[in-house]
């Protein structure tokens, strides 16, 4: 299950991820801080995580609800992207 995770210490609600994700009207909401939902339209290409000028953005291909993250219980480092 596809996660991304955003610091709130480290957004700054610039907006730049939604503006250079193909998919950010649907994916991204930006207020205080940048929130990621509607993950379906997601294609993690990774473009979000590295036009974030804070490297506030972190992509985890195989969050809980996948069967490896589940048997560690923790995010693998293969799989974060950011």
């Amino acid at each position: 299950m596809l996660k991304i995770y955003v610091d709130e210490n480290k957004c700054t609600a610039c907006g730049d991820c939604k503006n250079a994700c193909p998919k950010g009207e649907l994916i991204w909401s930006i207020n205080k801080i940048a929130h990621a939902s509607n993950l379906e339209y997601c294609h993690v290409c990774t473009i979000c995580a590295s036009k974030c000028p804070t490297g506030a953005i972190l992509i985890d291909r195989n969050a809980p609800g996948d069967d490896r993250a589940e048997r560690n219980n923790q995010p693998h480092e293969d799989d974060l992207i950011g």
